[in-house]
């Protein structure tokens, strides 16, 4: 497979609420900061120079967060693609950050808004084009972690609202508060335990974001049917992995991370890769 200009448009696109049209293979920043996501990154201007060249191969949806970092993430999206021009940033809230690889949910309204209006100055912007619960905090009613996005939405400082890591039951419970227009989920070859929120994303028309997309630690071990695959398309397991997602369902939107920029030639030319129906019935 060859890697051309604007790859990424390849994908087609998604309109997420019903009217924001962004290609349906994105690019996800967490893997830009430093180890276990944790301060600024070893070369920041790498970090940078990833960013501008997923806007060149056609990626117009970056996923970011306020916990990646934390905040370093954020700055670096607006260093690197302020202001924006054509490229729709989504970030998260509700996950506190005391140490590498240390993640806690945290919910409360106060504490949600704070970080609305701090991702906000971060990004430089009046809006955030997705804002997304990073996690439904146990510990504080639901009703009012998604009566919060609902407010910061009427409020013009939202234009879309996300969930994340969520089960069909709390999607559903947030949509009876506010119109939910994504949901981003583990899933990917390996791990499909989301099968059913994406069934129900796929019937409702709400994007279906899956981090962690290409499990390439597994996907590339030789014999296994993404390997196999790569090898007789000429591809990447990699590549395969993020093709049959795409091919799964209308409304996948995968944001592969990295921060390599020869991987993140590789990905976006996966938006090219059809699979064989034969292919996807093995990897299915």
């Amino acid at each position: 497979m060859t890697t051309t200009e604007s790859a990424a448009a390849g994908a087609g696109t998604f309109e997420l609420g019903g009217e924001l049209a962004v290609h349906r293979l994105g690019y996800g920043a967490m893997r830009l900061t430093g180890e276990g996501i944790w301060g600024p990154p070893k070369d920041p201007d790498n970090a940078v120079a990833v960013l501008r060249r997923a806007i060149d191969l056609g990626v117009d949806f970056v996923d970011t967060a306020d916990s990646y970092g934390p905040y370093v993430s954020e700055e670096l999206v607006r260093d690197a693609l302020y202001p924006y021009r054509g490229v729709t940033v989504a970030t998260k809230a509700g996950l506190l950050r005391t140490g590498p690889n240390r993640w806690i949910p945290c919910g409360r309204p106060d504490y949600l808004r704070q970080e609305c209006e701090m991702s906000l100055r971060r990004l430089g912007v009046e809006t955030i084009d997705l804002f997304q619960l990073h996690r439904v905090d146990p510990h504080v009613a639901a009703d009012e972690q998604f009566g919060l996005l609902a407010d910061l939405q009427r409020e013009g400082k939202v234009r879309h609202v996300g969930l994340s890591q969520v089960s069909v039951e709390q999607i559903e419970e947030a949509r009876r508060i506010v119109d939910v227009a994504s949901v981003q989920n583990r899933y990917n070859l390996v791990d499909r335990s989301s099968d059913a929120e994406l069934r129900y994303c796929t019937e409702h028309g709400i994007a279906f974001i899956p981090w962690a997309p290409a499990d390439a630690g597994n996907l590339a071990q030789e014999g296994n049917a993404a390997h196999e695959a790569a090898v007789a398309l000429g591809a990447t397991p990699a590549q395969v992995a993020l093709a049959w997602l795409l091919q799964r369902s209308s409304v996948m939107v995968p944001i592969p991370g990295t921060a390599s920029l020869e991987h993140l030639e590789e990905n976006c030319a996966a938006a090219g890769l059809e699979l064989p129906r034969d292919v996807v019935a093995r990897l299915d």
